[in-house]
């Protein structure tokens, strides 16, 4: 298992990918700037991931079955659900989020102990990622 947090180093498309998203101006501009830390309980099937991002209000918290499904609320406001599933093309957790108006794709890869990478799609195959290094 893995046990770790780590800190947001490195985005690519972040912007562009949120646009798609319905994410107003101002939530994308905060977010371009926010720092973003993950931490990560990953043992077997089971994942717990507790996000802290500034301007995120509490930040998120999932606890799911990889191959369940949880809900949260997206940056944008509306509530969506998740479903959840290993990802059939490398090392990753696959979650599909879908709210009422759109639907996106993130892989989230645990490449080692120190690299985290979260790959986006939007809903018009716009991608991006974020690139996460491990901190103490």
């Amino acid at each position: 298992g893995i046990n770790a947090e780590y800190g947001l180093q490195d985005s690519e498309n972040f912007d562009p990918f949120l646009q798609d998203c319905n994410v107003g101006i101002l939530k994308r501009t905060a977010a371009k700037v926010a720092t973003s830390e993950h931490h990560i309980d990953h043992d077997g099937d089971h994942m717990k991931v507790v996000v802290k991002a500034a301007g995120w209000g509490s930040g998120k918290h999932q606890d799911y079955d990889i191959g369940g499904s949880f809900s949260e609320q997206e940056i944008n406001g509306e509530k969506a659900d998740v479903d959840t599933e290993w990802d059939p093309e490398g090392e990753g957790i696959k979650e599909l989020h879908r709210t009422e108006s759109f639907e996106y794709l993130l892989v989230r890869e645990l490449q080692d102990d120190e690299t985290m990478i979260l790959n986006l799609e939007s809903p018009k195959g716009t991608k991006a990622k974020r690139i996460y290094k491990r901190v103490e």
